[in-house]
């Protein structure tokens, strides 16, 4: 099996795209720097998850260093990088936007230009819905009027450029994977359904922006990763020396409401939510729907896990972890 490195690893996507790969009998090595953006423990608890499935090299180090890419790809030789490390959020980015220019859009340029002097051929991009901004629904790939409405959209929307560029340039097989509200165990405490299950099980108010009506499309986490090994299988199957780029997205294509989700978790934990209105924020969407029909036809994409059963293995996840991790 040839070697895969995969950057943000030890995070919420890439700790299970990790275990998926170890499973398949890949060689891994993980690249992550531990940032502070939620608590590192946590994070180093998905990493002893991911152990449970193989071994596997880690790479502690800051995409944002070039000398800490460098070392990690003279040391490790990988044929293919899967890139999911960055800087996440829609709110915090307007707060912090040039953090989210240095990581996500110069941390992917130092993990590119490593990839194009070790000789990588493939190249795995993990994207993200709100590249769309408030583009006709559902979203399609082929939208080129993209006008995203956050840095952090902005960010990842200049990363696919950025990958185009070093397709084109150096004959690389680059997969661009537009994620749409990922969930599932482990996600970060700081999304959203996450955030309400915490709030619901300590009884307290949970923030509805707005009148509860905004969409998302959310895309259970195993489904996700089918997603992303597929795109690591197309990427490592092309005629080397050829360029290849697509962006694909990956979704569940079907928008819940933000009330619709509420009464889904009420139903999970069997618990009420406690709603507190508040106005909308800026950078929100009113709503997110993948057309998955490229991904379909490319990667054979296709989400088969129901909200209700998604939210089912959450909550029984999250009930299982320790008070400090819960959030």
């Amino acid at each position: 099996m040839p070697n895969i490195l995969l950057t943000g690893g030890a995070g919420f996507i890439g700790s299970h795209v990790a275990q998926a790969l170890l499973r398949q009998g890949h060689n891994l090595a993980i690249l992550d720097c531990f940032d502070s953006f939620y608590p590192p423990a946590w994070k180093r608890r998905n990493l002893e998850e991911v152990a449970s499935s193989g071994k596997f090299t880690l790479f502690e180090g800051d995409i944002r260093d070039p000398g800490s890419v460098e070392r990690a790809f003279a040391a490790f030789q990988p044929a293919t990088v899967v890139h999911l490390a960055a800087r996440a959020g829609i709110r915090p980015s307007i707060e912090s936007p040039f953090l989210y220019e240095q990581v996500n859009v110069g941390g992917t340029f130092h993990l590119l230009e490593a990839a194009r002097s070790h000789g990588v051929h493939g190249f795995v991009f993990g994207s993200s819905s709100s590249v769309y901004g408030e583009g006709p629904v559902p979203f399609r790939e082929d939208n080129c009027a993209l006008r995203p409405i956050s840095p952090y959209a902005a960010t990842k929307l200049a990363g696919e450029s950025i990958s185009y560029t070093y397709s084109h340039l150096y004959s690389m097989s680059v997969a661009c994977l537009r994620f749409f509200t990922v969930y599932g165990p482990r996600q970060r405490p700081d999304l959203a359904i996450h955030k309400f299950t915490a709030l619901i099980e300590k009884g307290q108010e949970v923030p509805v922006f707005g009148a509860g009506d905004t969409s998302r499309d959310y895309t259970y986490i195993d489904d996700i990763v089918a997603g992303v090994n597929a795109a690591v299988e197309w990427c490592g199957h092309g005629p080397p020396g050829r360029a290849r780029h697509e962006i694909l997205n990956l979704g569940n294509s079907i928008p819940v409401k933000l009330n619709d989700l509420l009464a889904a978790i009420e139903k999970a934990t069997g618990l009420p939510a406690r709603r507190k209105r508040l106005p909308l924020q800026a950078g929100d969407l009113p709503v997110t729907m993948a057309d998955i029909s490229k991904a379909g036809n490319l990667l054979g994409f296709q989400p088969s896990t129901q909200l209700e059963e998604g939210l089912a293995h959450f909550v029984a996840w999250y009930r299982q972890q320790p008070e400090d991790l819960r959030g």
